[in-house]
């Protein structure tokens, strides 16, 4: 008996990374899982991935800045795993490049916080009215310790829209919890995933990781772990928190 056994898990953006990891760790814990993205390719090897550990899972996909999309993505998971259990709104990432925001073009601006901010609010938008007519549901979203941290290396539209999905969170968590509903957040920090480990210099790690008092980067797995506790039983009294995966480095 795993800690998810019969639950039905969206985790958008779990084609690769993060998202990836979780979607693993779920479905390890006995989740039915359906794998968002955009690479065919690499939903189809999460899946796989899933399935041949004995797990079940589909792949789905859909722009999810498109209201409508979304839906369409909802129904398909319902129809072919069941009602939405667990929502974890992972899709988004930096969409920007840091730099002085008097040059940055508004087109930037606005990609980076519909890519993030209303990509998560749409997400949670379409799953919620199920999990109140249930009284049941968890929603996990995904900001980052740039949040609240900022650095002249930051991108400022990604900072302030992750910045923005943690009071989303919170007030949705004051909403939605009389109906059964916890809503979490989770803020990874210099996590290596395989992107990061390709743009980021071995120099640049290093000086990472002396900036953490745990001295090491992060993992997806790390937050797969984080993850799956808020998304447990063992997380039961606990509704909107923003939990830092970060290794100590948002106090220092």
């Amino acid at each position: 008996m795993g800690p998810l056994d019969g639950k039905t898990a969206l985790v958008t953006g779990s084609s690769r990374g993060i998202g990836a990891a979780i979607a693993k760790a779920f479905a390890r814990a006995g989740a039915m899982v359906a794998v968002h993205g955009r690479d065919v390719q690499a939903m189809g090897d999460v899946q796989n991935a899933i399935e041949g550990d004995g797990g079940r899972a589909i792949s789905v996909s859909a722009d999810v800045t498109r209201f409508a999309e979304i839906e369409s993505m909802r129904d398909r998971v319902e129809q072919e795993l069941g009602p939405i259990d667990i929502l974890v709104a992972n899709a988004g990432g930096s969409l920007s490049k840091p730099g002085p925001l008097e040059d940055m073009p508004e087109e930037a601006w606005r990609a980076s916080v519909d890519g993030n901010l209303t990509a998560t609010f749409l997400t949670i938008k379409s799953v919620l009215p199920s999990m109140k007519k249930r009284k049941t549901g968890n929603i996990i979203t995904m900001s980052s310790a740039a949040a609240r941290r900022p650095h002249p290396g930051s991108p400022v539209p990604y900072a302030a829209a992750k910045a923005g999905i943690e009071m989303l969170t919170q007030g949705i968590a004051a909403q939605a919890g009389p109906f059964g509903i916890r809503v979490n957040c989770l803020a990874p920090e210099t996590i290596l995933t395989e992107r990061n480990e390709r743009w980021i210099s071995q120099d640049i790690q290093q000086t990472l990781i002396e900036q953490h008092p745990i001295r090491r980067l992060g993992t997806p797995e790390d937050v797969a772990r984080a993850a799956l506790f808020l998304a447990s039983e063992e997380a039961a009294w606990i509704t909107g928190i923003v939990l830092d995966v970060a290794g100590g480095s948002v106090m220092v």
